[in-house]
């Protein structure tokens, strides 16, 4: 535990950050995971829906700093590689 009054108050700050983080993550995996089951389920126009949801997500965080850019890059492409399958195949 802190001894300085100032690490307290910052502890504090870094814990509410950690959840408000921790929630807009967890929200960002179950945008993904739609997608992903949209696409599975052969649904297009659904998985656009989602899709364009998912890359919507990504891309606050990265504007927030929660995500590294790489990171939103990969997710995006692979989840519209995806999209893009489903589409040929019909």
């Amino acid at each position: 535990m802190a001894n300085i009054k100032q690490q307290i108050k910052r502890n504090k700050t870094n814990i509410k950050r950690q959840q408000l983080n921790k929630s807009f993550k967890s929200s960002t995996k179950t945008a993904i995971k739609k997608v992903e089951a949209s696409v599975l389920a052969g649904n297009y126009e659904e998985a656009v829906l989602n899709l364009n949801f998912a890359n919507k997500k990504l891309d606050k965080g990265l504007a927030k700093g929660i995500y590294h850019r790489n990171f939103v890059a990969n997710h995006k492409s692979k989840l519209q590689k995806l999209v893009n399958q489903l589409n040929a195949s019909n």
